[in-house]
């Protein structure tokens, strides 16, 4: 579902695109290779240093991303950030499981090649709702979607809560938006933008209750009328 708006998001750790380095721990080329391999005593083969390869690539991919995010290149940063979880999802055995027998399993990852994998995810992930909550145009269903995929591997991620609650607000699911953004509360109990999101949630869900409840009212009155209407016309014996 796609809204126009004008509305410029103000600019809070909530509201604002994902900063390169923000939240999650950004990772060069080397810094890279480095976690991928520092699990390992023994050096990688051949289908372990590939696997190195293509993680240096979708972090490099993501990298990229973010500097055109600083630029204020929305169009390039996100085709950044789908490139890198594009190079990903053939190391991802959650993917492959899926498809299996239809093409190559995943290799087996070490645990650094595994965490800088989820790690990656999470960024793209969490960087792509940022950036289309900031286009003219918000995709919701999209920006609801990346940040329930990293609720899915992060379930206490405070900016996913957030924008999964913005999100499920605006396409009118007004009680699950109130379980996020309660959510998001408890990491983030001052912030303005949280609070105020939470607020027009509650609101809605008690004009919601109010149209109920005058809703069953006019059908009970409207039920013990026609009752009533019944029972006059009976010839009493």
């Amino acid at each position: 579902m796609y809204l126009c708006s004008h509305h410029h998001w103000p600019s809070s750790t909530m509201a604002s695109p994902e900063p390169p380095g923000g939240e999650i721990m950004e990772l060069g080329a080397g810094a890279a290779v480095a976690s991928c391999s520092g699990s390992s005593s023994t050096s990688p083969g051949p289908s372990g240093a590939k696997v190195d390869s293509q993680l240096q690539d979708a972090v490099h991919l993501k990298m990229e991303g973010n500097k055109f995010y600083k630029e204020k290149n929305l169009r390039s940063a996100i085709g950044r950030y789908h490139r890198s979880l594009l190079v990903l999802r053939s190391l991802d055995s959650d993917v492959t499981a899926a498809v299996k027998g239809f093409g190559p399993e995943a290799p087996i990852l070490t645990a650094g090649q595994e965490e800088l994998l989820r790690n990656t995810q999470v960024d793209c992930y969490n960087n792509l709702a940022a950036c289309l909550l900031q286009r003219e145009c918000v995709d919701y269903t999209r920006v609801q979607e990346y940040s329930l995929r990293v609720l899915q591997w992060r379930p206490g991620d405070i900016k996913a809560l957030y924008r999964a609650g913005v999100a499920s607000l605006q396409l009118g699911n007004a009680q699950s938006a109130k379980q996020y953004l309660t959510q998001a509360s408890k990491g983030q109990p001052n912030d303005t933008n949280v609070r105020r999101h939470l607020q027009q949630a509650e609101d809605r869900l008690s004009t919601e209750y109010q149209k109920e409840k005058a809703l069953y009212r006019g059908m009970f009155s409207s039920s013990q009328r026609a009752g009533e209407g019944a029972s006059g016309g009976v010839t009493q014996k």
